[in-house]
């Protein structure tokens, strides 16, 4: 029997079913449970998020400990929020006598506008919850650096530029309140057990940008339907008409133009333009 002690171990895949059974545990599909089980990718990872030694470092969804205690190790005070109750006993044993603090509960519920400015988050996130997360944790204007690990898709649709066909709301949220970089994609197999689908890391640096509700309204409507054109689209989110077609025209735009097609700024541009 293998018992944890240091973050090395939770990259055995063999360490880690050996975990699982000593628990009665297996991987939960409710809460997206893949635990990264490659040393080489996990060292990447903590190195993205890029603190100092003793920065605490906010975690979502920590699973077994793994990103965790690599975290840890490398000089991290980690606060870490798990649904799973279940992974309570394991955390006893894998988190033992570190810098971690759990807290149990929903990180979709948790209010991130209450922990302090100019903190970092990682995580390996639960593919059913990456995209509101992601879009809570840059409306709390808390994070100066944002670390996830999210499916492929997902990171393709965070770093979309306009015409692309991932383009869309995600995109530009992400565009309005951060800088945001893909770093590098995680093949299923370094997963136990694997998903379907490739994983990526993006990296968000946050900026100063508050939350505009009124500019992505426009935005959620431009994509509401996107086989229409803009100016339908608008139309059937009740913009006035004719003022949707004086703005394209003001900004040299065509008017069969797609929402898809427009840049932020040129979003910002037509808000601005529009009657209030």
């Amino acid at each position: 029997m293998t018992l944890i002690s240091n973050w090395q171990d939770l990259t055995s895949s063999r360490a880690v079913r050996e975990l699982l059974e000593r628990y009665g545990l297996r991987a939960d599909k409710r809460f997206g449970q893949n635990f990264l089980v490659e040393a080489g990718y996990l060292q990447r990872i903590v190195a993205a998020v890029g603190f100092k030694p003793g920065e605490r470092v906010y975690e979502v969804g920590p699973g077994l400990g793994t990103l965790t205690r690599a975290l840890a190790e490398a000089g991290a005070k980690v606060t870490a929020v798990e649904m799973d109750r279940r992974l309570e006993p394991v955390h006893a044993e894998t988190l033992a006598h570190l810098p971690v603090e759990v807290i149990w509960g929903d990180a979709l519920e948790f209010d991130w506008r209450s922990i302090p400015p100019g903190s970092l988050f990682a995580g390996n996130l639960p593919y059913n919850i990456a995209t509101p997360l992601i879009t809570k944790l840059l409306l709390s204007r808390r994070f100066h650096r944002i670390v996830v690990l999210v499916q492929k898709e997902v990171a393709l649709r965070m770093v979309a530029a306009p015409g692309t066909p991932e383009y869309g709301v995600l995109s530009l949220r992400i565009q309005h309140h951060s800088q945001a970089r893909r770093l590098f994609d995680l093949p299923p197999g370094v997963f136990l057990p694997p998903p379907k689908v490739t994983s990526s890391l993006v990296r968000l640096e946050p900026n100063a940008n508050p939350d505009d509700p009124e500019l992505f309204r426009l935005i959620e409507a431009a994509f509401a339907q996107r086989r229409k054109t803009l100016s339908n689209a608008l139309k059937a989110a009740e913009y006035p008409p004719q003022a949707v077609t004086a703005a394209l025209v003001q900004m040299g735009l065509p008017p069969q133009i797609r929402g898809e097609a427009l840049s932020l700024e040129q979003f910002r541009t037509l808000h601005s333009l529009l009657p209030r």
